[in-house]
């Protein structure tokens, strides 16, 4: 992949940079070369210049010299795209060659040329995905660096430098967007951003110019991109559109950037927006982020452990499955979605969203793995379903049949013990499976001390994992216990067909 290989494109490919774009100014710095960050907003920057609205390119930042900067420097900062899975229940494929990146350099190295990039007046957003760990109080951190060490140190000193270099002037300050996954992740690197001013002692001139000539917007993505290819499919894909390229990346098609603001400058600035729908500059991002957490990342949750004891690897192979594949269905349209219904959020939201994700779990180019979904499961399960189960029991006091079995699954997945390496392992069919939760050894104690019944009766009432006592929903303890004896008994496949069965059966009577 390079220009030079541009007008030798054999078709394949749907979305093809005319040389032009090569020309636009750097006008977007950009802490990271992650994946999620080249299928997100490197993908709608694109977009948006092809389309003649944004007309600008990005400098990438990379933390360290090894990887990926040689191939930028030699597919002059060009990638291919592969934007592969379900839309309205049918197979989609869209090739793309993305020319969006003007330059990739290295902090470790190059961060005198990050620096000078503070001088460029056209300069005016900053876009990061750090990890969550990126966004990071570094107390000791040295601002005058070469580089600092963490990331918003690293900001830091190139605002400074900005203000440096144009005087204070409060029309060059920065539209700044993280996208790590934390929640109010703007104002938290805002903070911590001011904090480390304050303990460097800049002058006050310099902090009021960050704080009120600077933007920090809060953000939520929603795209899974697993980024490199499997070794198989890189070939065959390059084979399909007949050149080789190293930065490759794959995504699913559905994508969302929500960006906090309600500033008419940011709206401006961010013109981007405009070449796609699924950015949307809003007031608030809670209704989005809610639809997320609960319908995405919830139905993993009470998914997890049930599909990965029933023998599933992938969401894929679960969602294939009669049984499987019902229950998540069930368990998203008839479970969580009522349970969203409020100021926020319209049962037409829930519907639209419930709708768009059924495809997204089913897309047959994602090989996502179960196993991968239960890091940090307590966690998750305490974030991101408990508030379901309240909200539900607010509004109902019948039993949620499959959030109480989901439930009883978790209790039987963390049933674990400690390896040799102090990792705890779960077994399912003689095979051990590693359980990476915090709460590995409590539950490891809890099942080796208790019957199953005392498992679920002080596991559902420990407030130290919850935050409240879960025995007070009505009806919920006995039902979580049915299912896990029955589990443990008969086998987790058994207990779900039966259940989906008598579910099918009483609701066409």
């Amino acid at each position: 992949m390079s220009k030079q290989i541009l007008s030798q494109l054999n078709g394949a490919v749907q979305s093809v940079p005319k040389k032009e774009l090569f020309d636009l100014p750097e006008k977007v710095l950009q802490f990271g070369t992650g994946a999620l960050l080249s299928g997100l907003p490197d993908y709608y920057i694109d977009k948006a210049n092809k389309l003649g609205i944004f007309n600008g390119r990005i400098v990438v930042v990379k933390s360290t010299d090894t990887g990926d900067i040689d191939a930028y420097e030699t597919q002059d900062g060009l990638f291919t795209h592969c934007v592969r899975g379900i839309s309205q229940q049918k197979v989609t494929e869209e090739y793309i060659i993305n020319a969006s990146i003007s330059r990739v350099l290295s902090a470790k190295s190059q961060w005198q040329l990050v620096l000078e990039c503070a001088a460029n007046p056209e300069m005016q957003i900053i876009v990061s995905n750090t990890t969550e760990v990126g966004i990071v109080l570094v107390e000791n951190d040295r601002i005058k660096g070469n580089p600092p060490v963490s990331f918003p140190a690293k900001l830091l000193a190139f605002l400074y430098e900005r203000y440096k270099i144009f005087r204070g002037d409060v029309t060059k300050g920065m539209i700044i967007i993280p996208t790590e996954l934390i929640t109010d992740n703007g104002v938290r690197l805002q903070s911590i951003v001011m904090e480390l001013a304050h303990l460097n002692n800049f002058e006050y001139s310099f902090i009021d110019w960050l704080e009120n000539a600077n933007c920090f917007c809060n953000s939520l993505v929603d795209r899974i991109v697993p980024g490199k290819l499997f070794a198989a499919q890189q070939k065959e894909t390059e084979a399909k559109l007949g050149y080789t390229d190293e930065l490759m990346i794959m995504s699913e098609v559905y994508s969302l950037w929500v960006i906090e603001s309600a500033d008419p400058h940011v709206i401006e600035i961010l013109s981007f927006a405009k070449a796609d729908e699924t950015v949307l500059i809003a007031p608030g991002i809670q209704k989005h982020r809610e639809l997320k957490l609960r319908l995405l990342n919830g139905s993993h949750s009470f998914s997890c452990g049930l599909a990965y004891l029933a023998g599933f690897e992938t969401v894929k192979e679960a969602m294939d499955d009669k049984w499987m594949g019902s229950f998540i269905r069930e368990l998203i349209f008839h479970e969580i979605a009522p349970c969203l219904n409020n100021e926020l959020i319209s049962e037409t939201d829930a519907i639209e969203f419930s709708e768009k994700l059924i495809d997204r779990l089913c897309n047959p180019f994602l090989d996502h793995k179960w196993i991968s979904i239960s890091l940090h499961y307590t966690h998750k399960m305490k974030m991101r379903n408990v508030p379901l189960l309240q909200k539900h029991f607010e509004h109902d006091l019948y039993v949620p049949g499959m959030m109480a079995m989901g439930f009883a699954a978790y209790l039987l997945f963390m049933k674990c013990a400690p390896g040799e390496s102090g990792t705890y392992y779960g077994e399912l069919n003689g095979v051990a499976y590693p359980v990476q939760d915090e709460r590995a050894g409590y539950f490891h104690q809890l099942w080796n001390d208790n019957t199953p019944a005392e498992v679920v009766k002080k596991a559902l009432s420990n407030e130290n994992l919850w935050d409240d006592d879960l025995t007070t929903l009505p009806g919920f303890d006995f039902a979580v216990q049915n299912y896990l004896d029955s589990m443990i008994e008969r086998g987790v496949s058994a207990t779900l067909k039966d259940y989906q069965f008598n579910r099918e059966k009483a609701e066409s009577e």
